[in-house]
This record gives C-alpha cells, sequence and structure tokens, in this order.
C-alpha cells in the first residue's frame, strides 16, 4: 500500500474554475487518510500561489467555498505545496506576494524524485 501521494497540478487552469476543487479535496482526503502528500504546482497553476488569487475563485456558482479555503483545508490537514521554479516569474510569484500556505520552490528534479520513490502513488491534473 502506498504511503505517499504526489499531485502534478499542470492542466488544471485558473480561467476554468471547474477544474479546480478536485485535487485539493483529494489532496485533503489523503492527508486524512495518514498519507504524506506533496502537490507541485507548475504552468498556470502556480498562479494560485500568489496571495488573492485562489480565494476570487469558486468551483461553481453553487459553492460558497473558494479555491483558496480547499486549498486551506489540504494544507491543514498536512499537504504540502511546492511552486515549480521555472514558472515563478511566468505567474508574477514570489515570496513576497506567495501565501503563507506555500512550502517552498522545487523544481523538475525533486517532482520526479519523489514520483519514482517505493509506495508512492502520483495523480496528475
Amino acid at each position: 500500500m502506498a504511503k505517499k501521494i504526489v499531485f502534478m497540478l499542470l492542466n488544471i487552469d485558473p480561467a476554468i474554475p471547474a477544474t479546480l476543487g478536485s485535487p485539493f479535496f483529494q489532496a485533503t482526503v489523503a492527508a486524512a487518510m495518514e498519507l504524506e502528500v506533496e502537490m507541485y504546482f507548475s504552468s498556470r497553476a502556480t498562479s494560485l500561489l500568489r496571495q488573492g488569487v485562489a480565494a476570487k475563485l469558486y468551483p461553481s456558482e453553487r459553492h460558497d467555498k473558494s479555491i483558496y479555503d480547499f486549498m486551506r483545508d489540504a494544507h491543514s490537514a498536512g499537504a504540502r505545496f511546492y511552486a515549480c521554479g521555472a514558472s515563478l516569474l511566468e505567474n508574477d510569484l514570489d515570496e513576497n506576494n506567495a501565501i503563507p500556505e506555500m512550502d517552498g520552490v522545487r523544481g523538475g528534479a525533486a517532482f520526479i524524485s519523489a514520483a519514482i520513490e517505493d509506495d508512492v502513488v502520483t495523480l496528475t491534473y
């Protein structure tokens, strides 16, 4: 059985908020199941780590919970959030405007290293 789950957030798009809730909900569930959870933000998804972006997005009109609320739930449950170093400039993200839940910056080698560990499941969104 897996002991860790690694999420790659590459194809979700803040311009399409309906794509954003599921990864964070699943990360919360995985952390509650006592799995180690790492979430890697790349491409446009990295903008979610900038203050104010995710707080304005909702998965649908029927939700009164923002994407940032989903992110805080996942982080509070134990998920760790890492920005792709190559996508920082593209998304106008730095340590001064990052959400407090961002745990650091990691590159492709860190993601691949985590993804190929024994007892790890990798999901991509």
